[in-house]
């Protein structure tokens, strides 16, 4: 039978601490990537008449309400005028339009989101940034969520909330 002194006790849950998951900021939106290679001759010269006849007849719905990088994965000399170009044709039906790879458009949208972030729920917390997780999460994310966390909380730790890494505490 067990004792009244004998409970157990969630210390994790009674310390007050907030723990966030950066896992959450992560974009939810496909990510789909327009290589300039497959508009180029010989995936390596633009012709303007044949790339703007290219982009013409290019099913552009494939990229409805994606997250969209740019690229060429050659090493083709591209001119402004065509980045510019593919984006007339992308912002209709695309979210987010990057000049990048895939992890340069996650880490944007990511960073996007982090800065979207309420601060006043956080005001006056013990905040807890979580650490390990299911997916990557860029060094860049936990640069930003700590400077914009900390005018605003008591302190930030980073790992889990049963072994944590002292990161700031307010004086």
């Amino acid at each position: 039978m067990m004792e009244v002194n004998d409970i157990i006790v969630n210390r994790v849950t009674e310390s007050g601490l907030m723990t966030l998951d950066l896992e959450t900021f992560y974009p939810k939106e496909v990510v789909k990537i327009f290589d300039l290679k497959d508009y180029l001759f010989r995936g390596l010269i633009i012709k303007e008449r044949e790339f703007r006849e290219a982009l013409k007849t290019t099913d552009w719905q494939q990229y409805a309400n994606a997250n969209v990088a740019v690229t060429c994965s050659t090493d083709a000399i591209i001119p402004v005028w065509a980045y510019m170009l593919v984006a007339t044709y992308l912002q209709p039906v695309a979210g987010t339009i990057i000049l990048g790879d895939e992890s340069k458009l996650i880490e944007t949208i990511l960073l996007h989101n982090i800065a979207a972030l309420n601060n006043d729920e956080y005001k006056d917390k013990r905040v807890v940034i979580k650490g390990c997780g299911d997916v990557h999460i860029p060094e860049s994310a936990y640069l930003k969520i700590t400077a914009l966390l900390l005018p605003h909380v008591k302190s930030i730790m980073y790992g889990e909330p049963c072994s944590t890494v002292p990161v700031w505490k307010k004086r």
